[in-house]
């Protein structure tokens, strides 16, 4: 598989799971437009990239810009820089998530705005300013959403969380009859429990989930980049509508964290 002269943009991939699907779109050949909220998360996520081995380039095969994912503004001047950048747009990450935990009695709507906001409408309004340049190409192209097992399993204190991202995966359903005539696919990757810096946060959280998860471990962010490389690369090209969960097994069996 390669993506050389593909162009892709990353949302969310300032570090985590987001960074390792730009390293490993890099690593096929790819270009990419890498967003996150942090400006300098971003600017020193692609330093780390150049340094690898990408070189600088002109253009660089990776550049930053920040700004919120969430904002239908900011994610049509993200298209129109990244196709500045590179002159076109083959790959869209819809990365970018928020997680409040919250108790549903006492869930706020300001919560549940800001929830809704970036995880459904950044996701929304970003696959349809990159289809609207894909179809304008005439060639092509793959969207790739991420949801969460969450929105296949309840999850305690994840009730707005898990609706957002069961309606992603009803999106990335919904958009093959829009998106299909142009040869256009979407999809959507499921993760589990993932070791990030986020979830490093919490001592305890690599002991419990490797005790839940069939496989013996939590997912690491490079496996998740390879079911996302997989979708968005050219031997999927005939997927489309699908969610493909990366959880070692955990829906499968389900056990919440307090049994572990």
């Amino acid at each position: 598989m390669t993506l050389n002269d593909k162009v892709a943009i990353v949302t969310g991939a300032g570090q985590g799971i987001g960074y390792e699907i730009v390293r490993s779109l890099i690593a096929q050949g790819a270009r990419v437009l890498l967003n996150d909220s942090d400006s300098e998360l971003g600017v020193l996520a692609v330093e780390r990239l150049l340094a690898e081995g990408g070189g600088a380039g002109s253009p660089p095969v990776c550049i930053a810009l920040a700004g919120d994912a969430g904002d239908p503004a900011f994610i049509r001047s993200m298209v129109d820089t990244a196709v500045g950048t590179f002159g076109r747009l083959d790959i869209v990450v819809a990365n970018a998530g928020l997680t409040l935990f919250g108790d549903f009695f006492g869930y706020t709507p300001a919560s549940f705005q800001r929830v809704m906001r970036l995880n459904l409408g950044g996701t929304f309004f970003l696959a349809q300013a990159a289809a609207l340049q894909m179809r304008a190409q005439g060639d092509g192209g793959s969207i790739v959403f991420t949801s969460s097992v969450t929105g296949h399993q309840a999850h305690k204190q994840l009730t707005a969380y898990g609706m957002s991202k069961a309606a992603i995966e009803m999106l990335a359903r919904a958009l093959v009859v829009e998106l299909s005539p142009f040869h256009i696919t979407v999809n959507a990757v499921a993760p589990g429990a993932t070791l990030t810096e986020r979830t490093a946060a919490d001592p305890d959280y690599e002991r419990t989930w490797s005790a839940l998860t069939p496989m013996g471990r939590p997912a690491t962010p490079a496996d998740i980049a390879q079911a996302v490389l997989f979708l968005a690369g050219p031997g999927a090209r005939h997927i489309t509508g699908q969610t493909l969960i990366v959880d070692g097994g955990w829906t499968v069996v389900s056990p919440g964290p307090e049994t572990a």
